[in-house]
């Protein structure tokens, strides 16, 4: 529910922000995208799973203090590879 439409918007900002394809432009998407919306994605996403389970506010705060950096470090080793590829061959259209 969040992720498709946040996504959405979001990837096409960027592609608004940073045309092209070229390899500085590529590199510079992906970096944004994991600098900055990965880390925004996993906060969301660490804060749906505490609320859906109940916990309180305090053990979502804390699950995403202990746990986000370790999620990021995960999510690097695999996304920005995919990332690269998806900016550099697919039409933003298409994504």
């Amino acid at each position: 529910i969040y992720h498709g439409p946040s996504g959405h918007y979001f990837y096409n900002w960027l592609d608004s922000k940073i045309e092209g394809t070229e390899a500085k432009d590529v590199f510079t998407k992906v970096a944004i995208d994991q600098i900055l919306w990965c880390p925004i994605f996993m906060t969301v996403f660490f804060t749906y799973l505490g609320l859906v389970n109940g916990d309180s506010f305090a053990a979502i705060g804390d699950k995403i203090k202990n746990d986000l950096f370790t999620a990021c470090q995960g999510s690097w080793k695999v996304w920005p590879f995919v990332h690269a590829v998806n900016f550099k061959f697919i039409f933003t259209k298409h994504r």
